[in-house]
């Protein structure tokens, strides 16, 4: 009985409902990033938003800041959901390896019982706007990899523009979910701003009403540690968040910058800063290429998705032991036929050889024959000069 494809998937990823959501092998480190946005926020809510209240009393403005920490925090928390349980851009894998790849290098085989065997290229060269680019083949997914395509060791995919895998998330960073993991660190950013800024003037009007700074500590410890956190956490958040704006208006990615940050190499994906910011923000994430929930039988009767830059040539089971067979077949045939030339060959020489003999035992037999005449003329001119003195 067919299976639905998230069921049997070979990835490392985890499915809840029925395939509709994706997350990494390393999900419930997701509790742990809960507690450290929520925990925080309770206790602002808790101990300065509920007494600004009252140190607002005009226009309720003392609620809008309880509200806006709120509707922050849930807008953080969306962005956190949308980054862990999308496919960041898993790409398909293959059931086999391709068989008819263009570009063989002749110097790439391997001797097997006595034949040499040709292998697949480690790397492939394609196009990328008019520039060449290698992409590499990928042995556990059996596919020569796209362009920026990378596979992920922790989540054992194959991931397109990959940048990286955040533990924090539980989830690969890619092509479809690169953006909302964006939004996310930025806006725990200016959430981390948002509470140092509020806490800061809640102990101001603190140390107004008690004179001193340790007498304001006292009233609300909760502010300092509040403080404290958002100051070290914004090191974190806020400078990520610097480096990301970075990536984005040179169009790398985090994976790119590392590997390739000591080569001089001529970055064939930027746009320019302002087209690199549109291809991010504003572009269209598509849809999955898997669909999990499909059955099993399903996805494997559709047929694969042709790239320009991705390998088109695929065949079955039956395909490939077709091919083996008209091989051998041909390799049988073309035998037989060196066979029966070897024997026309060795037939031919051997008519020639003879040939050959029979000229030379005719010649010797002439040249006895002649000899045979001289020494018959000599003998009978002698004899006759015999009778004459006689």
């Amino acid at each position: 009985m067919a299976q639905q494809l998230y069921k049997v998937w070979k990835g490392k990823n985890k499915f809840f409902l029925n395939g509709r959501l994706i997350f990494g092998p390393d999900a419930s480190s997701l509790i742990v990033t809960l507690l450290l946005i929520i925990v925080p926020v309770v206790l602002f809510c808790s101990f300065v938003a509920r007494n600004l209240i009252h140190e607002f009393p005009a226009q309720n403005a003392g609620y809008a800041v309880f509200a806006v920490a709120v509707m922050f925090t849930i807008h953080v928390l969306l962005l956190l959901f949308l980054t862990s349980a999308c496919d960041p851009g898993i790409v398909p894998r293959s059931p086999h390896p391709p068989e008819d790849v263009s570009g063989y290098d002749s110097s790439a085989s391997i001797e097997v019982s006595g034949r040499q065997s040709l292998q697949l290229p480690r790397t492939k060269e394609v196009f990328v706007n008019g520039l060449p680019v290698r992409v590499k083949y990928c042995e556990t997914c059996m596919i020569y990899r796209p362009p920026r395509c990378s596979h992920c060791s922790v989540c054992d995919n194959c991931v397109e523009q990959f940048d990286h895998h955040c533990p924090w998330v539980g989830q690969c960073i890619g092509k479809r979910n690169y953006c909302c993991f964006f939004l996310f660190v930025s806006s725990s950013a200016l959430l981390c701003i948002f509470v140092f800024s509020m806490s800061a003037l809640y102990m101001k009007f603190l140390m107004d009403d008690f004179g001193t700074a340790w007498e304001a500590v006292k009233e609300s410890p909760a502010s300092i540690v509040l403080m404290a956190y958002c100051f070290v956490l914004f090191w974190f958040v806020g400078g990520l968040t610097g480096f990301h704006l970075y990536l984005i208006g040179t169009n790398q990615t985090t994976y790119e910058n590392f590997r390739y940050k000591a080569e001089t190499r001529i970055n064939v994906y930027d746009r320019g800063c302002a087209n690199n910011y549109v291809e991010v923000f504003c572009s269209r994430k598509g849809s999955s290429k898997i669909n999990f929930r499909s059955y099993e039988n399903e996805e494997a009767s559709k047929p694969p998705k042709v790239s320009s830059q991705e390998l088109a040539v695929n065949y079955s089971d039956e395909d490939r032991r077709a091919k083996v067979e008209d091989d051998l077949e041909m390799g049988n045939d073309l035998f037989k036929m060196s066979q029966w030339r070897d024997s026309e060959e060795v037939t031919d020489i051997r008519s020639r050889t003879n040939d050959r003999e029979a000229q030379q035992f005719s010649e010797v037999d002439s040249a006895l024959g002649i000899n045979s005449q001289v020494s018959s003329y000599k003998s009978d001119r002698n004899h006759s000069r015999k009778n004459e003195r006689r």
